[in-house]
């Protein structure tokens, strides 16, 4: 008999360190240079705001999970307490948003690899897709290994960076850029040099920098021990926040004042040249190589189970059901990596404008994804009180924070509109939604048709 069913093969290492690389990314490798720009050192306050509102959408999820076995994931949620249209559209959009987001960042691969090979951009971003997909194929543990380690890179590259902060802060070092020191926050400009205006137009980009944090949801259909391992992994996410995001973007204004970071490159290489360290631009080229190919195999992971479970509910095609000897969804898989194929030879024509309007996309569509959480949670504790009985992972201040969240997420989406760089990324994306919709509508008529035909 044809497998169905996903196997439970990630282990609470795997749960852990899933969950910290989908909270350290290209967003802080690579956009934070361009935030820092817009907001000065009060992007470290943006960090920390929707980190946090990352957090309570987390625990919103989690409860969620955790609540009634068998969930698989949010889209199983979504139609439990919003209906098959939401967990349709919800579905298709959250494999919409990696499969943006993973063509970032397969193309950035190719960017990569040029600084030490001379060799167009799409051969070794075709390589790494080829890689990826022949590893994931094999096993679901496989793929724990691999974000497993590929995280360990970020992890030391940011540990290393504090440590160095913290000793040269201490000796009152001076470099280029003059004295290392905290003062740095706030004598260039104050907190917000570009005002509040700057503040706000940063957001999107923190966004960005956050997508991927849910992730630790999609794997809970193959960890071992969920009751225990999900909780675990979303309480860690504020420390990981203040440590990864808050501490190193601290540490980078104290040895760099912001005025001398350039939003086109990593504050990250950038700051490990002025400590004096001569291999900084190679050492941290190939820890931004391995997140951006940590990232594509996030996003292939992801869309190959979104579609799993989109067919197993009869909201895609029925051949994305099927599983291999090693329990892997392949077919799903397999497109997946077809169309980020397709996305890389697009990106690869308007290589400038396409990571902006890309990962603006994607930052609307993760918006869109996490309100769902939140809105289902919302139901749920108005609902049902003989689950939330049983609860043991209960989210704390609800329903408040969850409006006080979808707000901030509205209110973000608002001021995209007042940037040239966000604003007509914004105004297409709503072309998918009606895309969906017109596509439920029609797969709705036509289940009508074919149960009164028989």
């Amino acid at each position: 008999m044809e497998q169905r069913e996903l196997k439970r093969n990630l282990e609470n290492r795997h749960v852990q360190l899933i969950a910290i690389g989908g909270t350290i990314g290209t967003g802080l490798f690579l956009g934070s240079g361009r935030a820092i720009q817009l907001a000065g050192p009060s992007i470290i306050l943006a960090y920390l705001i929707v980190g946090i509102a990352c957090f309570f959408v987390m625990r919103a999820l989690g409860e969620l999970l955790l609540s009634k076995a068998g969930y698989q994931s949010f889209t199983d949620i979504a139609e439990d307490y919003l209906g098959p249209r939401a967990a349709f559209v919800t579905g298709w959009t959250y494999w919409f948003c990696w499969i943006m987001t993973a063509m970032a960042d397969v193309i950035a691969v190719g960017v990569y690899v040029r600084y030490w090979f001379d060799i167009p951009q799409w051969i070794p971003a075709i390589a790494c897709l080829i890689i990826l997909l022949g590893l994931n194929l094999l096993t679901v543990k496989l793929f724990g290994e691999l974000e497993f380690w590929f995280a360990l890179i970020k992890v030391i590259t940011i540990v290393a960076l504090i440590g160095i902060g913290v000793v040269l802060l201490v000796m009152g070092f001076k470099t280029e850029a003059g004295m290392v020191s905290i003062s740095n926050l706030w004598n260039h400009g104050g907190l917000f040099p570009n005002g509040v205006s700057g503040f706000l137009l940063s957001f999107q980009m923190v966004v960005f920098a956050f997508v991927g944090v849910e992730l630790v949801g999609v794997s809970a259909a193959e960890t071992a021990n969920p009751k225990k391992n999900i909780p675990s992994a979303i309480n860690k996410i504020p420390l990981r926040i203040l440590f990864f995001y808050v501490g190193a973007l601290i540490v980078l204004l104290c040895i760099n004042p912001w005025t001398q970071l350039n939003a086109a490159e990593s504050p990250f290489v950038k700051t490990f040249s002025l400590v004096g360290i001569p291999i900084a631009a190679g050492i941290i080229n190939f820890v931004v190589l391995t997140s951006a190919a940590s990232a594509c195999n996030s996003g292939m992971f992801s869309t190959s189970r979104i579609l799993f479970n989109l067919s197993k509910k009869n909201q895609g095609p029925a051949n994305f059901v099927k599983l291999n000897k090693n329990h892997v969804p392949s077919n799903a898989l397999m497109i997946s990596t077809l169309v980020l194929t397709g996305g890389a030879l697009l990106s690869k024509l308007i290589p400038e404008q396409a990571f902006g309007i890309v990962t603006t996309i994607s930052a609307i569509c993760f918006i869109w994804v996490w309100g769902v959480i939140l809105i289902c949670h919302v139901r749920y504790k108005k609902t049902r009180p003989d689950l939330q009985k049983k609860s043991t992972f209960k989210a704390p201040f609800t329903p408040f924070m969850n409006y006080a969240v979808l707000t901030l997420f509205a209110a973000i989406l608002i001021i995209m509109l007042f940037a040239q760089a966000t604003r007509t990324a914004l105004l297409l994306t709503p072309l998918w939604f009606i895309l969906l919709f017109v596509l439920y509508s029609y797969r709705s008529r036509k289940d009508k048709d074919l149960k009164f035909t028989a």
